[in-house]
């Protein structure tokens, strides 16, 4: 067949293809980024800051200072759950999604061996039926999935959101941050699309994530703080944290609302 896109899902799809290596396809909904991961987290020892079983520092913060009060949570790209662990233990009945089925099977075992309630679905967010993530949920959870979907793909991120964040909800985001040498790409979209490659994650500025965000609350937008090898709660500079609240009213949408979603 000649031509194959008609609905917005077909063209998204379609772009999704231009980043055609695994690994820039990660968190796309077509492609072999799933292969990519489960490579990444198949040797466990490796010293990956993040594979350390410690929540992100802003999102223990935010529970501490009364933010945030226990409810239903899901985690975006939850790797081997840290995030997801910590919530459940907080209180929270937390569903868990991420691509990778070594990722997976790895917080069953993290939240098994801590005696916690965490609910994994393996698969793309996008994609997976509204009947595995019906939420409302009270909070949705991102740290480190945001920045590395390509630029067409906040499309398909903001609907989702729309769909399952609930009215008064909070989404807490954790992102590569813009002027950190080495730690995200600053191209232009237009650029992204012309090289044809997402350079290892995309860094944004606060400007540009108020913007995309722009139907949320801002509550807090912030350098991650950095936290010593001791401490039990993960914290690095290079990262952004925002945490945004949506109206308590129903009416308005978070972004576009579009077919596949």
């Amino acid at each position: 067949m000649g031509r194959t896109v008609r609905t917005v899902e077909d063209l998204l799809a379609l772009l999704d293809g231009l980043f055609t290596s695994p690994s820039e396809a990660a968190h796309s909904t077509t492609g072999d980024g799933n292969d990519f991961w489960d490579r990444f987290y198949a040797d466990r020892s490796r010293p990956v800051p993040f594979f350390a079983a410690k929540p992100d520092e802003n999102l223990a913060a935010y529970l501490d200072q009364g933010l945030i009060p226990p409810g239903r949570a899901l985690d975006l790209g939850c790797g081997p759950g840290r995030n997801a662990l910590y919530l459940a233990a907080r209180g929270f009945a937390v569903d868990a999604v991420d691509l990778s089925p070594m990722a997976v099977a790895w917080g069953e075992e993290r939240a098994h061996a801590a005696g916690v309630d965490v609910r994994f679905l393996r698969g793309d967010a996008f994609a997976l039926p509204a009947r595995e993530l019906s939420g409302p949920y009270d909070l949705v959870v991102d740290s480190g999935c945001f920045h590395h979907l390509p630029p067409h793909r906040r499309i398909s991120y903001l609907a989702l959101l729309d769909r399952v964040l609930a009215p008064g909800g909070h989404f807490a985001l954790t992102c590569f941050a813009a002027g950190e040498a080495g730690m995200g790409s600053e191209l232009t979209d237009a650029d992204l699309y012309r090289g044809r490659e997402l350079q290892g994650g995309l860094a944004y500025t606060p400007a540009s994530l108020r913007w995309i965000f722009s139907e949320l609350a801002e509550v807090e937008l912030r350098r991650m703080r950095e936290q010593p090898p001791e401490s039990a709660l993960f914290g690095v500079t290079f990262l952004w944290t925002a945490l945004f609240r949506r109206g308590a009213a129903a009416a308005g949408h978070i972004g576009p609302v579009h077919n596949g979603t």
